[in-house]
């Protein structure tokens, strides 16, 4: 299986970026400036739930 990491159109060239990926039954995300450190995997329902907090300012430090 080959998985398509993209990133934001939004983002800048300082590589400060988060990279995401579909993947089966779930979203990938990972350091762009580390790509090879591995990524994190979340349930599509959990994804949702981290970009609505995001966008209220409601996550923890």
């Amino acid at each position: 299986m080959s998985i398509h990491w993209r990133k934001s159109t939004r983002s800048e060239d300082h590589g400060n970026c988060v990279e995401l990926a579909a993947l089966p039954q779930a979203v990938g995300i990972r350091d762009s400036k580390a790509p090879g450190a591995g990524h994190l995997t979340l349930t599509p329902h959990a994804f949702a739930d981290l970009v609505t907090r995001a966008k209220l300012g409601r996550l923890p430090p």
